[in-house]
């Protein structure tokens, strides 16, 4: 046998209950990590590993493509082996990742989550920018057929229109600043105008893109926002019930030119926040934190939210 294709590690193919592609992807990515396959080294082919691990090839192709995500392997094609990246320990990602700017982290495990049959992710946020801007991989990929989930549910909960946010907010209109803080009517507000365009105009971005995926490509899609009443303090997105990317907003003082005023605000800039990773089959903490974190989001959207519309 041709040692460039030799089993993995050496061991004989376990003989236990069929694996799912993600208990896959973690095995090899745990061998990658600690070195056991080398970086520059060809992976088995996908035959050698569905023998390997006693699964179907559809199930490696979705754990290969998963590190390919994740920049851990290189050169991922049907039939063909894979390689391993030149420096797969230099940006680990999954459990034993740090967390990471949202905008870097968020992207590829959103990419991961699209390779499965039945898409779901949920998010908790101030507006949707960041998850708009993840969401273009795997929409390349689907226009390039290398993917094809059979269907995508998203539900995103804001803040509701009407609420008086605890950020973004003027700093003269904090309680911090001259004017004493708020008396719960907001008059004429600029940075909370601004704030609502946005909140509209990436919802509608987001809506649009994934629902022309019915159009195109015949994929059961359903997009669904509900308002919450009042500013969440953190951002949550929770990916097919076995991830939740979890990350603070920290404000800051900052200037922002708002039509013809220079306006001192506190803010948040979300797209560089810290995003943590847990994964429901990390371990005890990990699995309890995705669970929660589902069950929060559940509660949230059946209970105190309500009809949101993307509108002015």
């Amino acid at each position: 046998m041709d040692p460039e294709y030799a089993s993995v590690n050496g061991r004989k193919r376990p003989q236990r209950p069929q694996r799912t592609h993600r208990e896959v992807a973690d095995e090899l990515r745990a061998r990658i990590r600690s070195g056991e396959l080398r970086p520059g080294q060809r992976m088995p082919t996908q035959a050698k590993l569905a023998d390997e691990f006693g699964v179907e090839r559809g199930a490696v192709r979705q754990a290969l493509r998963i590190l390919q995500s994740e920049q851990l392997l290189t050169n991922v094609a049907k039939g063909a082996p894979a390689t391993v990246a030149g420096h797969p320990g230099g940006a680990p990602t999954g459990p034993e990742a740090p967390p990471r700017p949202t905008t870097a982290a968020l992207a590829p495990r959103v990419a991961a989550a699209f390779e499965a049959e039945h898409v779901e992710i949920d998010s908790v946020c101030l507006t949707t920018a960041s998850l708009t801007l993840a969401i273009g991989e795997p929409l390349r990929r689907i226009h390039a057929g290398r993917m094809k989930p059979a269907k995508v549910d998203v539900r995103v909960l804001l803040p509701g229109r009407d609420i008086d946010l605890a950020f973004p907010v003027a700093v003269e209109d904090s309680g911090h600043g001259r004017g004493g803080g708020r008396d719960g009517g907001r008059g004429e507000d600029p940075v909370h105008e601004r704030w609502l365009a946005m909140r509209n105009a990436q919802g509608q971005v987001l809506r649009h893109h994934l629902l022309a995926l019915r159009a195109t490509h015949g994929i059961d899609v359903r997009v669904t926002f509900r308002a919450l009443p009042f500013t969440p303090p953190v951002k949550l997105y929770l990916l097919n019930g076995v991830e939740a990317l979890f990350a603070y907003y920290t404000l800051s003082r900052g200037e922002d030119r708002i039509g013809e005023e220079n306006v001192q605000t506190y803010d948040a800039q979300g797209s560089r926040s810290a995003l943590f990773a847990f994964e429901r089959d990390a371990g005890v903490r990990d699995g309890a934190f995705v669970t929660q974190s589902r069950l929060w989001f559940d509660a949230l959207w059946e209970t105190i939210s309500s009809e949101l519309r993307l509108t002015r």
